[in-house]
């Protein structure tokens, strides 16, 4: 059978040509300083830095927090690349032979919180006591 084409050569060939493709979608995400605490639209990630996967594109609810620091709510978006685009996303997920990667890179510098002022936290305290004790109706 030297030179010759089988069946199971075409089928060998087809498989290994659909599933040669692949798009990787990474985010990656840096505090300065590192070690704080990353969720993204409510879901723990981990800690920074991280790289996480992902699997849509769009907006992205960012809540971080550090002992010591301010915590932080912002959003990112993530854009789709050409070759994710709708049609064009087929083509570079089935038929190229190596594998794409769309990495995004977010980057946050975190406040430093001051020290507590103790007549502030004791006003407060008081005021939660009064709140505790004698309760609105």
């Amino acid at each position: 059978m030297k030179g010759k084409f089988s069946k199971s050569h075409f089928i060998i060939l087809i498989t290994a040509f659909f599933f040669a493709g692949c798009v990787e979608s990474l985010i990656t995400v840096r505090t300065r300083p590192p070690g704080a605490v990353v969720w993204l639209n409510g879901e723990e990630a981990g800690i920074t830095p991280l790289t996480v996967p992902f699997t849509w594109y769009g907006n992205y609810e960012v809540l971080i927090r550090k002992d010591g620091y301010q915590t932080m709510k912002t959003a990112r978006r993530t854009r789709a690349p050409f070759y994710e685009w709708p049609g064009l996303d087929l083509f570079f997920e089935c038929f190229l032979p190596f594998t794409l990667t769309d990495h995004h890179q977010w980057e946050f510098e975190l406040t430093r919180l001051g020290p507590a002022d103790p007549n502030d936290l004791i006003n407060r305290a008081q005021s939660l006591q009064t709140e505790t004790l004698n309760p609105k109706p």
